[in-house]
């Protein structure tokens, strides 16, 4: 045996350790399943992480017996969705598979210290960072307190199009969602031109599709735009309605990551925005 087939075998064996921890933690509740009988294993079963994460049981079962497959990059999304694991753990996993650094991880490895200490100076205004994806992989307070707390938001669900297509509270903070979405859609499928066999960006179209019927239906328009909202409103339950400005910056010269200032568009957003965070 190589010193590769080594390192790879405990590799493997370190895998499987980890997926049989974390699928211990879960139990049925928290993911919506029916406690029925007495359950011999703690947390969930392997067939029913198989069941979450739409693979073959005995795939599964073989990738917890430490064996010798390969994991696709959409499987083990899927994979980390059902474990809910954080995203030191969802690096962890990508590790151990062998696979390619998480596009989303990779992304915030690329945002310097300099970026949030400039995010924090900019408060009151709203700041976020975010990637061709939609991805939001930055924010300062007054962007948390905006849109009534991120940080309560799993790490990979932090995407402005998960968000408005399947959250209430997102969708109540942005009285003219509806109206913007086609050209949010629009600019996101002109986006993913240029990553159109990437498995992050077909894993997100999939779940889009299947969670809501209103982006099914923009998908397939197939209408594109490079245009970006610069004008939006909001919905504070504090204060009420706030208008802002958008204005971006990216983050390199073919960076596809922008930094979002939202300055308000009048004196009576400004005036409404809290001094302090």
């Amino acid at each position: 045996m190589t010193v590769d087939s080594r390192v790879a075998e405990v590799r493997r064996h370190e895998l499987a350790a980890f997926l049989r921890s974390r699928r211990e933690r879960i139990t049925p509740d928290q993911v919506g399943l029916p406690i029925s009988g007495r359950r011999r294993t703690p947390g969930l079963r392997r067939e029913e992480v198989a069941q979450l994460a739409g693979v073959g049981v005995t795939w599964y079962t073989w990738l917890e017996q430490g064996r010798d497959i390969n994991a696709s990059e959409q499987v083990l999304d899927a994979i980390s969705r059902t474990l809910r694991l954080d995203p030191h753990e969802h690096t962890h996993l990508f590790t151990l598979a062998g696979a390619p650094e998480p596009p989303l991880e990779k992304d915030c490895k690329l945002l310097s210290q300099n970026i949030h200490r400039m995010m924090d100076k900019l408060e009151p205004f709203p700041v976020c960072v975010r990637n061709a994806r939609c991805d939001i992989l930055a924010y300062n307070r007054a962007y948390d307190w905006l849109m009534g707390g991120l940080d309560d938001i799993p790490f990979e669900e932090r995407n402005t199009l998960i968000q408005c297509l399947t959250n209430p509270e997102w969708r109540r903070r942005l009285p003219d969602w509806e109206l913007n979405l086609p050209r949010v859609v629009a600019g996101f499928r002109a986006a993913m031109a240029e990553h159109i066999a990437e498995p992050a960006w077909k894993n997100l179209v999939k779940r889009l599709r299947q969670e809501s019927e209103l982006f099914e239906r923009m998908w397939k328009e197939h209408d594109v735009t490079g245009e970006r909202i610069v004008l939006k409103r909001y919905l504070h339950p504090d204060v009420g309605l706030l208008r802002f400005e958008f204005s971006y910056l990216y983050l390199g010269r073919r960076s596809e990551i922008s930094l979002a200032t939202l300055t308000p568009a009048d004196e009576e957003t400004a005036a409404k925005l809290p001094s302090s965070f």
